[in-house]
């Protein structure tokens, strides 16, 4: 990887939330056990965990921190945790430099600080790492040595002899861990191509280059390319308006990406897929022609009322990835709305609840509980417009979510929840048989060897491989 000078965006990172930091007197007022209890519990049931983080002395932290700005403790996200969490140099019983454990359990596993801390990427992620004499567990994921989960993932990064590309870069692998931490919150498989060289996940990031072929952001067959053009907010907030939509994010690509890889994984090669083609169409169909349909007719006139979004549309795959994004958007949201006791319980409602005949499955056990989460999702959403309208800005929740939508995100709730190891089925039968499909090797799976360094995009196209596009 090509390397710079140690930067300053780690501490600039953590610099963004000294304010915030600063602002609170008393760090006892503010401990977990202090905390109110979230008045969204009935009616937003997320589902997923908590985004609220705290240090040990009680100050809240943020997903990019890797040190408290009150009292300077050490900082790191921790799988196992699911979360940012304090950390504490490792002492004692064969504990090695550099090392770390959780604060408050000087006897637990120990980590290293991820080798991309001190890069642009800025990463404050940690590496699972061994006392003297101890051998930790079989690494499953395929990380890169030095490096985290969510950097080994990463096979391509912007050239960084392009001094701007740094600071794409580090947007790139911001939204990414946003991505990779909601994905191992949901029980979702990351596995890199280091441990899974043929369903294994891997992110290429490029850049236009003078004379080359203009980068098409995109999957195929487990990789994503990102045109690192998109973390540029000017050239997004013009593609947005020249393409006439509502929402444009970098995580929204990435969510989007991810939904055609999981797809690939969880649907395609199991019974999911008779549903699947029942309610959004069966996926079999000329998808060149399709898109070439979209971009010269645009969307069918009643799109508002049967898809989230109008490229959602085009074709079943653009359906379920639109959809599955929006679905990973809900549950982030609310999850971070629960987590920080958001009321949005009072507000006046802009369009009706949902019911159980909107659902895909009503009968189903869960479904009462996922109609809540659907309902929770509209008032937030009416509180965080509002909110937005009260600084002068765009809806924050641009979107009507039509009725026909509510059974597909049930539907994607369900290819979630059911692939989890050890979970109850969450949909009638196809759960059971994906759980089982992904609980056995996949065949011809191999340990890759692993790789040292993440090449550059002058590293990438060296080897004339072309960008990954579907």
């Amino acid at each position: 990887m090509q390397r710079l000078s140690p930067p300053r965006q780690a501490k600039e990172d953590n610099n963004m939330d000294s304010l915030l930091n600063d602002s609170i007197s008393d760090p006892a007022a503010m401990a977990p056990e202090a905390m109110p209890a979230p008045t969204l519990a009935t009616e937003l049931a997320a589902p997923t965990v908590s985004r609220a983080y705290r240090c040990q002395c009680g100050r809240p932290v943020f997903l990019r921190n890797s040190e408290c700005l009150a009292c300077h403790t050490p900082l790191g996200y921790v799988i196992d945790r699911l979360g940012v969490v304090p950390l504490a140099p490792a002492v004692g019983g064969g504990a090695l430099p550099d090392t770390f454990t959780v604060f408050g359990d000087p006897h637990g596993p120990t980590y290293r600080r991820c080798a991309n801390l001190m890069t642009p990427a800025a990463c404050s992620w940690m590496v699972p790492a061994s006392r003297e004499g101890e051998t930790i567990p079989l690494d499953t994921q395929g990380l890169a040595p030095g490096y985290c989960l969510a950097c080994s993932v990463t096979r391509t990064i912007p050239d960084l002899s392009v001094e701007s590309n740094g600071e794409l870069w580090r947007k790139l692998e911001q939204a990414k861990r946003r991505l990779i931490s909601q994905l191992l919150a949901l029980g979702l498989p990351v596995v890199s191509r280091h441990a899974d060289p043929v369903h294994g996940l891997a992110f290429d990031f490029l850049s236009n280059m003078p004379g080359g072929p203009h980068v098409m952001t995109g999957h195929e067959h487990g990789v994503i390319t990102l045109n690192a053009e998109e973390a540029e907010d000017a050239v997004r907030e013009r593609i947005r308006a020249e393409m006439r939509e509502p929402y444009r994010t970098l995580l929204g690509h990435f969510r989007h990406e991810i939904g055609h890889y999981y797809w690939d994984l969880l649907v395609l090669p199991t019974p999911w897929i008779d549903d699947f083609r029942a309610l959004f169409g069966d996926d079999r169909a000329d998808y060149a022609a399709a898109l070439q349909t979209h971009y010269e007719q645009g969307p069918p006139p009643d799109w508002a009322d049967r898809f989230v979004s109008s490229y959602a549309s085009t074709h079943p795959w653009e359906d379920w990835a639109e959809t599955w994004a929006h679905y990973l958007h809900m549950a982030d949201t609310a999850d971070t709305a629960m987590s920080f006791g958001v009321d949005a319980t009072n507000v006046e409602l802009a369009s009706d609840l949902f019911t159980a005949a909107d659902l895909w499955q009503p009968e189903h056990p869960d479904a009462a509980k996922f109609l809540d989460f659907i309902n929770g999702w509209v008032l937030l959403t009416n509180v965080l417009n509002e909110l937005s309208r009260s600084m002068g800005q765009p809806d924050y929740y641009p979107f009507v979510l039509p009725r026909a939508a509510v059974g597909k995100l049930q539907f994607i709730h369900g290819v979630i929840t059911g692939q989890r190891p050890g979970s109850a089925p969450t949909m009638v039968v196809s759960s059971d048989v994906a759980a089982t499909a992904l609980a056995e090797p996949a065949p011809g799976q191999v340990q890759s060897p692993s790789e040292s360094e993440l090449p550059s995009q002058s590293q990438f196209q060296a080897r004339s491989q072309g960008p990954g596009q579907s």
